[in-house]
C-alpha cells in the first residue's frame, strides 16, 4: 500500500541525540513554512528525507511512494518544492514532470528538487529540459540536501511574495502609500540578491550593473523616471540563473555545447519569471532579463535580434554588464583593469554592443574618473 505522511518535527532533545546541525530559519519569507513533497518509491528514502528536514525545522512536509498521486496531491495543496525520484518502477520522474507541466510552467513555476544515482550528463539535460531546477545525487549528502531546499524555497517563495504583492497593488491602486511601495521594491532587491549570490558570494554585481546603466541612462537624456526604473530593474538581469545548476553556472572551466545552451535558458527563464505583470518596474525587468545577450549584430541569443530591435533598456544593461563582470574576479578569471576593459568594449563596438551606447559610456567613465 501506498504510504502518504504528514511529518511533524520531533522534539529539540531528540535532534540533539541525532546530532545533527539544525539551520535558523530566514527571517522573510519563512523558508521552514514552505510545503515540501517528497516523491520516492523506496520508503527508507523518504523517511530519510522528512527526518532531515524535520530536524532542520521545516514544518510542512508531506512524502509518498508511489508517483501517481503526485497530480492529486498537487492539486489538493500546491506544494512549494517537489523532491522527486527519477528512477521509480510504476511511473518515473519524467513521466512525472510531463503530468506536472501546468505547475512547472505557471506563473509562479513550481520548482523540482530531483533525487537521482545517474549523474550523467544526458540524464541531467533531460532533467532540466523537462522542468527540474536542481539536482540531489544519492546518496545523499545531509547539508547538501538543507541547503538545496533552503535556496529553492527561497526562490520560490520569494516569486510568490512579489507576485502577491503585486495583486494587492492592483486591487488598492488609489491607496497606496510610501512604505507600500518600499515593501514592493524591497522584495525585488531581494529576488535580485537571491539570484546574485548563486555566483557571486557578494550579490554585488547586480546593484553595481544598476548605478551603471542609470548612468548610461542619463547620458543618453532619457526621463529621471525612466533612468529610476533602469536602475531598479537592471539588477535583475540574471534572475533566471535560479534556474541554472550548479555544476553548469560555477564550473571553473568552458561550458560543453550541451552546457552552454542550458546556461543560454536563463534568459527565457528570467524573462518567464518576471512576465505577464501590470508593474512597469518588472516589465522593464523583463524586457532586460530577455534581451541582455542579444548582439547589435544579430548574433547574441535568444532571439538573435539586430540593432534596434534590441530594446534599449536591454542594449544599456548588456554594456553595463559585460563591463562590470570584466572588472570584478570571478572563480575563473581576474579582474581586468578599467583601461583594458574599456579597449574590449571598444573592440565590440558595433559588433556586440550599440555604438551610441559605448559612445556615451564612454564619457561617463571619464566623468566619472574626473570626479575622483
Amino acid at each position: 500500500m501506498t504510504e502518504v505522511v504528514q511529518h511533524r518535527p520531533p522534539p529539540a532533545s531528540e535532534t540533539a541525540d541525532r546530532g545533527m546541525s539544525v539551520l535558523e530559519p530566514l527571517e522573510a519569507p519563512d523558508v521552514m513554512k514552505g510545503r515540501v513533497l517528497i516523491v520516492d518509491d523506496q520508503p527508507q528514502n523518504v523517511m530519510l528525507l522528512e527526518k532531515l528536514l524535520g530536524v532542520s525545522r521545516f514544518t510542512n512536509v508531506v512524502g509518498t511512494t508511489d508517483p501517481t498521486q503526485v497530480v492529486a496531491l498537487c492539486a489538493a495543496g500546491e506544494p512549494d518544492l517537489l523532491l522527486l525520484d527519477l528512477q521509480m518502477p510504476e511511473m518515473d520522474g519524467f513521466e512525472v514532470m510531463q503530468q506536472l507541466e501546468p505547475w512547472i510552467q505557471g506563473a509562479t513555476r513550481l520548482p523540482i528538487l530531483v533525487l537521482t544515482a545517474d549523474s550523467t550528463r544526458e540524464t541531467r539535460m533531460r532533467a532540466l529540459s523537462a522542468g527540474a531546477s536542481d539536482f540531489l545525487t544519492k546518496p545523499f549528502d545531509t547539508t547538501e540536501v538543507v541547503l538545496r531546499v533552503k535556496n529553492l524555497m527561497l526562490t520560490r517563495l520569494l516569486a510568490l511574495e512579489l507576485q502577491n504583492q503585486n495583486a494587492l497593488l492592483e486591487q488598492r491602486v488609489l491607496e497606496r502609500t510610501l512604505a507600500l511601495e518600499q515593501a514592493r521594491l524591497e522584495i525585488v532587491d531581494r529576488l535580485a540578491l537571491a539570484a546574485e549570490y548563486r555566483d557571486d558570494a557578494t550579490g554585488e554585481h547586480g546593484r553595481r550593473v544598476g548605478r551603471l546603466a542609470a548612468l548610461v541612462a542619463r547620458g543618453l537624456g532619457l526621463p529621471a523616471d525612466t533612468v529610476e526604473l533602469i536602475e531598479r530593474a537592471a539588477p535583475l538581469h540574471d534572475v533566471g540563473k535560479l534556474a541554472v545548476p550548479d555544476e553548469i553556472l560555477l564550473k571553473p572551466g568552458k561550458l560543453t555545447p550541451d552546457e552552454l545552451e542550458a546556461m543560454k535558458l536563463h534568459t527565457v527563464v528570467g524573462g518567464e519569471i518576471l512576465g505577464r505583470s501590470r508593474s512597469e518596474l518588472l516589465r522593464m525587468s523583463e524586457e532586460i532579463a530577455l534581451t541582455h545577450h542579444e548582439w547589435w549584430d544579430g548574433s547574441g541569443y535568444p532571439c538573435g535580434l539586430e540593432g534596434e530591435e534590441i530594446p534599449l533598456v536591454g542594449r544599456i544593461a548588456a554594456l553595463a554588464d559585460v563591463f562590470d563582470a570584466l572588472t570584478h574576479r570571478r572563480p575563473h578569471r581576474r579582474a581586468w583593469p578599467v583601461a583594458e576593459a574599456l579597449a574590449e568594449i571598444e573592440r565590440l563596438r558595433g559588433r556586440q554592443f550599440d555604438p551610441q551606447v559605448v559612445d556615451v559610456f564612454r564619457r561617463v567613465l571619464h566623468d566619472l574618473d574626473r570626479e575622483g
